[in-house]
């Protein structure tokens, strides 16, 4: 299926707000000596504090021009109908920020937390209470109530452009940044989340993600969803995450966007939420190499198809959980350490290959280092479906689940027996001395080259009447059979399958790059030598030397 763009990109919600930044480094000025984990909650609960609140103050104001129509603004019934939290009066935030000076703010932060998770049945055990606490400035509080109180997050105009999820976002991006290894384990880097997203294509159905953080996965399916213009509850939403401030987080991260989503809180592998769930898409980036997941404890869990996961590390064990959590005709996308596609240690190397000879590898993405704020270590995209002959899939196109931006269906064809290998290591720029992102084209690139390699091109027409069909490209992608993987002892490794890049020839013989070079050579060892004579001459002239 031809696309013309990764449509999950910045301008989707209309580009950079402007003010995320100067919000930012104003905020963390006030967190003085507090620790980026605790002063994020902090921080990020004022903000949908703030969020709420504005929504229900327009909502208010519209109901009370209203009134002689019968509407009643102090009925919690008119909000909920419109799926707009009920706010009491003593959590608005007109009242709160008329009290910010006072030393008992924090307190009545904390109320009013209190006061909207007894009056919003969703929201029960999300909020953070803790404002109260000796160790949190009330005047720093104070400012912080201020400085939010400037910023429009909840009215009509602000909704329409996501103000409140793009702060919200943008926030959590500079909170994991400056957690750094600790950051990764609730945040997954936007552009990483739009390559699954815009790969697996989840137009409907149900979406799965185990270890959710804080619900980044289903954000970006529910913007894909948004810019193919279809409807927000197209997919279901299904979740876990073992971290239960993390576990808040996810659940702030989703209301604030009116995602409906069974979040649950808990550990995956011992306390499954969803144990009945055959989910049409799994999307996920769980913790990389887990050694602490006690997995001696499930030697004969019945998701172990494939082999006994090894206890120090959970790789496996997170891929054989996503295969059982599968549909007949779903697909999974997840992020993995690079070890999982070579590694042998301790039965690893078996299981991997019992997965690959069960035809279940659909595509495999090496991505560039750098990209995690949680670790420097280059990363893998894998992609796993039940279904390579098109024949479910297809089935539920012909339903209506799936529909694209173009108004046809995608028709997959039969690729039993094959797998696509992209080599993706060199896209990206370097955004920070530190840190790496991929751009819109990069993402695009990707994603529309996975699309035109399990697409059935005959069955598919684009808008201009066509759609490309899909090529080898030398050093970046290969269509490999399961003949080739065994070949190379199962290890899924994409750089031993897409070869090297091919080079243009200049039409210069090699006797005369030969002596070219040569040339160069010594014209650069000449330079050296004179660079260390007036080194030599300088140091002498100081003292130095003989």
């Amino acid at each position: 299926m031809s696309r013309k763009k990764s449509t999950t990109d910045k301008n989707t919600n209309g580009g950079a707000l402007g003010f995320e930044a100067k919000l930012w480094a104003a905020a963390d000025a006030l967190r003085n000596n507090m620790d980026a984990a605790e002063y994020k909650h902090v921080v990020l609960g004022l903000i949908f504090l703030k969020y709420i609140s504005d929504a229900f103050e327009a909502k208010h104001a519209e109901l009370e021009a209203d009134r002689k129509s019968g509407a009643d603004p102090e009925d919690p019934d008119e909000y909920r109908a419109v799926s707009i939290f009920w706010v009491p009066p003593e959590a608005r935030w007109q009242y709160l920020k008329s009290m910010a000076p006072q030393p008992t703010i924090g307190q009545l932060v904390d109320d009013a937390m209190t006061a909207i998770e007894r009056d919003n049945v969703s929201l029960k055990g999300v909020l953070p209470k803790e404002y109260a606490r000796p160790g949190l400035d009330k005047q720093r509080l104070g400012q912080i109530i201020n400085l939010i109180s400037d910023v429009a997050l909840g009215d009509s105009a602000s909704r329409s452009k996501d103000t409140l999820g793009r702060v919200y976002e943008y926030f959590l991006s500079q909170f994991a940044s400056a957690e750094g290894k600790k950051g990764g384990q609730f945040y997954t880097p936007p552009h990483v989340v739009r390559v699954l997203v815009e790969m697996l294509a989840p137009y409907k159905g149900r979406v799965y993600d185990p270890c959710c953080g804080s619900g980044g996965m289903f954000v970006q399916s529910e913007k894909f969803i948004e810019a193919h213009a279809g409807r927000l509850g197209d997919i279901s939403i299904y979740g876990q995450e073992s971290n239960y401030t993390t576990w808040r987080l996810a659940k702030m991260n989703l209301a604030i966007r009116g995602i409906d989503a069974q979040i649950g809180h808990g550990d995956t592998f011992h306390t499954d939420k969803h144990p009945d769930l055959k989910a049409d898409y799994v999307l996920a980036n769980p913790p990389f190499n887990d050694s602490d997941w006690r997995g001696e404890l499930l030697k004969d869990d019945k998701r172990w198809v494939y082999g006994v996961p090894p206890a120090g590390n959970a790789n496996f064990a997170w891929v054989q959980h996503f295969i059982h959590h599968l549909a007949p005709a779903g697909t999974a996308g997840f992020v993995l350490a690079n070890g999982s596609m070579s590694s042998n240690h301790s039965g690893e190397g078996e299981i991997r290959k019992a997965i690959i000879e069960s035809d279940l590898v659909d595509c495999m993405v090496a991505l560039p280092g750098q990209l995690f704020y949680s670790t420097q270590i280059p990363v893998c995209l894998w992609f796993l479906t039940r279904d390579k002959s098109g024949k479910a899939a297809n089935a539920r196109v012909k339903t209506g689940t799936d529909l694209s931006e173009a108004g046809s269906v995608p028709h997959f064809r039969d690729r039993r027996g094959q797998t696509l290998f992209i080599d993706a290591r060199k896209l990206g720029h370097l955004a920070t001395r530190v840190h790496r992102e991929l751009s819109d084209e990069d993402i695009a690139r990707i994603a529309d080259t996975y699309h035109l390699w399990r697409s059935d091109k005959a069955a598919n027409i684009s808008e201009a009447g066509s759609v490309p069909a899909y090529e080898d490209i030398p050093g970046f992608c290969k269509s490999a059979t399961l003949e080739d993987i065994r070949k190379h002892g199962h290890v899924l490794t994409p750089g031993r399958y897409v070869g090297a890049e091919a080079q243009e020839d200049d039409g210069e013989p090699f006797e005369g790059k030969m002596k070219r070079l040569v040339a160069t050579l010594r014209e650069q060892q000449t330079e050296a030598e004179r660079l260390h004579a007036v080194i030599a001459a300088n140091l002498k002239e100081l003292g130095y030397g003989g």
